[in-house]
C-alpha cells in the first residue's frame, strides 16, 4: 500500500508543479462558462467565475512523472472511475460526464482554491485531508458534495 503521509512533502512541490502547469494549459484551450454556469458557480461560493474554464476531454489529465501517477492512482485522486477533476481556475470533465452536479461540485472547488489563494496554498492542506480522512471523507470533499445542486 502505498503511504501518501510519508511521501507528501517530497512529492509535492511535483504536484503543485504538474497542477499548475495543467491549469495554465486549460486557461488557453478551455471554454469559458456559459450564463447558466456563471450562475451555478456564483451559487455555490466563486467569486471569479469569468476565469474559469471548462477542459471536456475523453481522459482527465495525468500526471507523466511516475511517482506522482502511481501516488494519485494508489490513493484515488485520478483514475479511471473519476468524472471529473480541478486544478485552480480549471475545471476537466471526462467526455459525457458533464452534467449540472458535477459541475456544481467542481466549482466549490473552485471556490476553494479561491479562498486558499492559490493551487501551492490549496493542495498542501487539500492533500493533508486525504492523508487524514481518505478521499471520500476529506472535508473538502464533503463541502464539494454538500455543494452539489441537481438544477441551476
Amino acid at each position: 500500500m502505498f503511504d501518501l503521509a510519508a511521501e507528501l512533502a517530497r512529492l509535492l512541490p511535483k504536484a503543485i508543479a504538474w497542477a499548475q502547469l495543467e491549469e495554465a494549459a486549460a486557461r488557453r484551450s478551455g471554454s469559458r462558462l456559459n450564463a447558466s454556469d456563471v450562475q451555478l458557480a456564483r451559487a455555490v461560493g466563486v467569486r471569479r467565475p469569468e476565469l474559469v474554464r471548462v477542459v471536456e476531454a475523453v481522459e482527465l489529465p495525468f500526471p507523466l512523472d511516475p511517482e506522482l501517477r502511481f501516488a494519485a492512482t494508489e490513493t484515488g485522486l485520478l483514475g479511471p472511475q473519476m468524472a471529473g477533476l480541478t486544478l485552480g481556475y480549471a475545471i476537466f470533465v471526462r467526455a459525457g460526464h458533464r452534467s449540472v452536479q458535477l459541475l456544481s461540485h467542481e466549482c466549490r472547488h473552485v471556490y476553494q482554491y479561491e479562498s486558499a489563494g492559490s493551487i501551492a496554498a490549496f493542495l498542501p492542506v487539500y492533500l493533508s485531508q486525504i492523508v487524514s480522512f481518505g478521499y471520500e471523507q476529506a472535508p473538502f470533499e464533503l463541502d464539494a458534495r454538500a455543494h452539489e445542486r441537481d438544477f441551476v
